[in-house]
């Protein structure tokens, strides 16, 4: 008997299975119309899993008119690629269904914090490439907005993440020779290039596509972090290339920091426990954080598994029932 875990999201989709085994992330962007019923298809046929649970985030794709039309899609793909697997669909109350629900919009979070809610109380983060998700866990239970809007204004959901995010969506000025200099509107760079820079990232997990559709070397992002000022490497230095990459680390770790804070003092809770590809950026903003203890899933399950924590979070969900 195998069961799996699917997390379709609109850049990366990610499998796990119940015992952890197996982990997968694959770059599919889904409005670039890439083909999800294609991958899904691949991942039936290898694995023959005997039971599927399924969490989304990719309903959010603006290929698709409205989230509505994106929870169908999704749905209808994972329905066709496993026609011999029983297909549990998880929603933002941490429930399962057998099908179309409004409340499978953006819900992966429900799933981690659905299984880390039967042994602790806290909250919990999940930095990704692309967003960061901050859910206090009280009695049991999540205690988060249902939608990523109601998220958003409750300051539970941070559109920042460790790899795809626009360095002009953090950053409006730099500070370079002790003079501030604004940063161009373009997508010039993005925060993988920042963290390969400060080898926070390795190169080979800088998975997604680079600004330029050039290389993901730390040569090709110190030319990308140069451009963000209207430069060439060669005009600005390491050291102004480095003071660009450590200006975004800060901002974002400003931003998680308060985040975190809030949510903790709203619950009055005292613990974070902290998953992702960006879990390094969680233990610098905790420690600004008077206080407050801070554990990772990847202590837990294993870095792999931190990795794809929705996806396997599910799977245990379905697999316990």
């Amino acid at each position: 008997m195998t069961t799996i875990g699917i997390d379709i999201g609109g850049a990366n989709t990610k499998v796990a299975s119940a015992d952890g085994s197996i982990t997968e992330i694959y770059y599919l962007p889904m409005w670039k119309d890439a083909a999800l019923p294609d991958l899904l298809s691949s991942i039936a046929d290898r694995l023959m899993p005997d039971k599927v649970g399924v969490v989304m985030t990719g309903e959010l794709a603006d290929c698709f008119e409205s989230k509505e039309r994106g929870i169908a899609f999704i749905c209808d793909a994972a329905l066709r690629a496993f026609p011999e697997s029983v297909i549990y669909y998880l929603n933002n109350k941490c429930e399962f269904t057998g099908g179309y629900d409004p409340g499978l919009a953006a819900a992966n979070w429900a799933a981690s914090a659905g299984l880390l809610a039967r042994d602790f109380d806290g909250v919990f983060v999940d930095v990704g490439s692309t967003t960061t998700d901050i859910i206090p866990i009280a009695g049991g239970a999540a205690c988060a907005g249902g939608t990523d809007f109601e998220r958003l204004k409750r300051g539970e959901l941070l559109y920042s993440g460790v790899l795809r995010t626009n360095l002009a969506a953090l950053l409006d000025r730099v500070v370079l020779d002790g003079a501030g200099c604004r940063i161009s509107s373009e997508l010039f760079a993005i925060t993988a290039d920042a963290y390969l820079v400060l080898g926070r990232i390795r190169e080979e997990e800088y998975t997604c596509e680079t600004p330029d559709h050039a290389g993901t070397t730390v040569t090709d992002s110190i030319r990308r972090l140069a451009r963000t000022v209207c430069a060439d490497p060669d005009e600005i230095g390491s050291s102004g290339v480095h003071a660009i990459a450590e200006q975004v680390q800060e901002k974002q770790v400003q931003d998680l920091s308060g985040a975190l804070d809030d949510a903790l003092k709203r619950h009055g809770l005292n613990r974070v426990i902290g998953t992702g590809l960006g879990e390094f950026l969680i233990r610098d903003a905790v420690e600004r954080l008077d206080g407050a203890r801070c554990s990772f899933v990847s202590g837990m399950y294993g870095e792999a598994v931190s990795k794809v924590f929705p996806a396997y979070a599910v799977a245990r969900l379905v697999e316990s029932g």
